[in-house]
């Protein structure tokens, strides 16, 4: 058993990470952006304090996203869908404020630079030992620049978002874009996620190992290669 570990650990030479919430802290960040739209557009005439704003978006956002992963909502439409939809739970209807605070949600977002704790440390380390990437479903004018943003651009190879793929994880077609990009083989190649259905789950039907940032220590029957509450457990396995 020790033995086949150790060939298998040797065998890595890609880690495909995905971003938001493995990497890039997405809640905190998202919160500050939002924070920023709340009292620029003086939405406190509107909602009856930030954190209700924050968790009606919340709400939305996440129902929109579901169907423009599905193929049911384009871009175009979430991204001012979801202000719309968030404003008028509050009695106002404004579609063009909508489509104003959608436009600089994603101008803004970017300029955030939270990290998950342990991800530099981690990056540093991995990038030293394995060539690294980025498999993301995020929007790809916004995906980069986080990454620049936030000083961790340099330890990757390749970022490949859904929309140059044309799929999204969990698809695997996703997965076999990005790893043909990268020109890696399924069996050199490791992904590290923390949505157990798209990243985890995905990686796995597709053939490929992962490794499951879990750090609320969410209960799950998915067999999964490893599993990990700190990025920076990663060093045990790789």
């Amino acid at each position: 058993m020790i033995l086949n570990f150790f060939f298998k650990h040797n065998a890595y030479k890609h880690v495909f990470f995905d971003l938001d919430r493995t990497l890039w802290d997405f809640e905190q960040n998202m919160r500050d952006a939002l924070k920023d739209i709340f009292f620029e557009h003086q939405l406190d005439t509107v909602f009856p304090d930030l954190p209700t704003f924050i968790n009606t978006f919340n709400q939305k956002n996440n129902y929109l996203w579901d169907k423009y992963l599905k193929g049911e909502m384009t871009k175009e439409v979430l991204r001012y869908k979801r202000f719309e939809a968030t404003l008028e739970d509050y009695g106002l209807v404004n579609p063009r404020l909508a489509k104003t605070i959608g436009e600089e949600y994603l101008n803004v977002m970017p300029l955030k630079t939270t990290l998950i704790p342990g991800s530099r440390e981690i990056l540093e380390y991995l990038s030293e030992r394995y060539k690294l990437h980025v498999i993301s479903n995020g929007f790809q004018e916004v995906q980069l620049p986080k990454l620049q943003r936030s000083h961790i651009a340099k330890y990757f190879q390749w970022i490949v978002t859904s929309e140059q793929s044309g799929y999204h994880k969990p698809d695997a077609r996703a997965f076999a874009y990005a790893l043909s990009k990268a020109n890696a083989r399924k069996d050199e190649s490791i992904m590290v996620g923390d949505d157990l259905e798209i990243d985890i789950a995905g990686a796995k039907k597709f053939g490929m190992d992962q490794i499951y940032f879990n750090p609320s220590k969410t209960p799950h029957r998915i067999k999964v290669t490893f599993e990990v509450r700190d990025l920076r457990e990663i060093k045990e396995y790789l």
